[in-house]
């Protein structure tokens, strides 16, 4: 199946422990990612893995669907990655790499979208924009004196 690889890299005014923190609570993704809209069953009972079930909302002409999908989260040092298949066919594979800088951390992004050729372009360029408004919305979210709780 083709893949494009997507990345985007973003500073983010908090130390990496935090952002980390954050980035492993299942209910961070709740507006961090702007489909997922509910998370339950979360299971943390094996260490360095979080799992849990994301709900992922879609409207279409009016009428909305909620996909329910398995989520698993690996860790390792200050590294999060993960695979979900979305409805369609499309498969994520997503890695975030956390490092000290400066004052706050350096964050690189990776997303792997695969899918089939004549869904990949539209696949691609969504979870392009998803990527980038979660880089925004973790900054705002974590910033020093943000008003955003996360």
């Amino acid at each position: 199946m083709p893949t494009r690889v997507l990345l985007n890299t973003f500073q983010v005014d908090a130390a990496p422990e935090k952002v980390f923190a954050h980035l492993t609570t299942p209910e961070s993704y709740v507006g961090l990612s702007p489909l997922v809209v509910a998370v339950r069953d979360v299971d943390r009972s094996e260490p360095g893995v979080v799992r849990y079930t994301s709900v992922e909302r879609f409207r279409f002409l009016g009428l909305k669907y909620d996909n329910p999908i398995a989520v698993t989260l690996l860790t390792e040092g200050l590294s999060v990655r993960g695979q979900v298949r979305s409805p369609g066919g499309v498969g994520l594979g997503y890695r975030f790499d956390l490092s000290p800088e400066g004052t706050g951390t350096r964050v690189d992004d990776r997303l792997d979208v695969s899918a089939a050729w004549f869904l990949l372009g539209f696949a691609a360029g969504q979870a392009r924009k998803v990527q980038l408004a979660r880089a925004r919305i973790l900054a705002e979210r974590l910033s020093e004196g943000s008003a955003l709780k996360p």
